[in-house]
């Protein structure tokens, strides 16, 4: 949507995907030991090697699909196909954990939940054209720009609007429409379209995590068998970290842009 190197965006990910990883995990230990949440089982190096080696296979997936596109082995698409072809072999021949049935519901819901993307994007697509014809994005572009021109409050303004639009519309859907309608002031201010990249998808990613059309959050729910209600609860405290986290990715551009800088010179 923003003719931007994926490449670039998954090296600039890797930080920030370092940062929510350690905040995520001293919330947890504060909120286990605030809350005398005991451990599953007693830390063992053997029972680590172990279940490490057995999640190999299983990791191996992402690798597939980031370095395969990373050494341009394939497109994005090919990637996407290469990923599920492993994870039917794996399914069916390493874990024998999928059936045919089994995969034969799994085709039908991901024809189901496909179709329904496809409309969303269809639908955004046009939308964005719509606005872009209307020059709507032109309005939006003058509407920042008359608040301020320095890119950082530029940027912490963008921030609450993707968190807010997160809060109500599937993310692709986001995607398609607001990249249009934001790329215009993004440029205008100097921000670089990587960084801009990596805290869109923060935001949408946090939108996945709040009501009232939180993905993530019906996902949970039907997966952990409690209600909607006590797993917005739940996950809320939660939301602390990862909004500290896209604060500081926003605040300082180095977080995202050095790795691009060293691989992309």
């Amino acid at each position: 949507m923003a003719n931007v190197s994926i490449g670039q965006l998954f090296a600039a990910g890797i930080v920030p995907g370092l940062l929510v990883a350690l905040a995520l995990m001293i919330y947890t230990s504060w909120y286990a030991r605030r809350y005398g949440i005991g451990r599953d089982q007693a830390f063992k190096l053997k029972t680590l090697g172990r279940t490490f080696v057995s999640a190999v296979p299983a990791m191996m997936t992402p690798v597939i699909i980031i370095g395969g596109m990373s050494f341009g082995i394939f497109t994005p698409t090919e990637a996407a196909i290469a990923a599920c072809a492993w994870a039917l072999l794996l399914g069916t021949v390493l874990y024998r954990s999928l059936s045919w049935k089994h995969f034969y519901k799994i085709s039908m819901e991901t024809i189901e939940t496909t179709a329904a993307v496809l409309i969303i994007v269809g639908a955004a697509s046009l939308f964005g054209w719509v606005l872009t014809i209307t020059q709507v994005t032109q309005a939006v572009t003058d509407l920042l720009l008359s608040i301020s021109r320095d890119p950082l409050v530029l940027l912490l303004l963008i921030n609450v609007l993707l968190l807010v639009v997160g809060c109500f519309m599937e993310t692709i859907a986001a995607i398609s429409i607001l990249v249009p309608v934001l790329m215009p002031v993004v440029n205008a201010v100097g921000i670089d379209p990587v960084q801009f990249g990596v805290v869109m998808v923060l935001n949408l990613m946090i939108g996945l995590l709040t009501p009232p059309v939180g993905m993530v959050l019906f996902i949970l729910s039907r997966v952990a068998n409690i209600s909607f209600d006590r797993t917005v609860r739940a996950v809320v405290p939660f939301l602390v970290p990862l909004l500290l986290v896209l604060l500081l990715v926003s605040i300082f551009p180095a977080i995202t842009l050095t790795i691009p800088s060293w691989i992309y010179r």
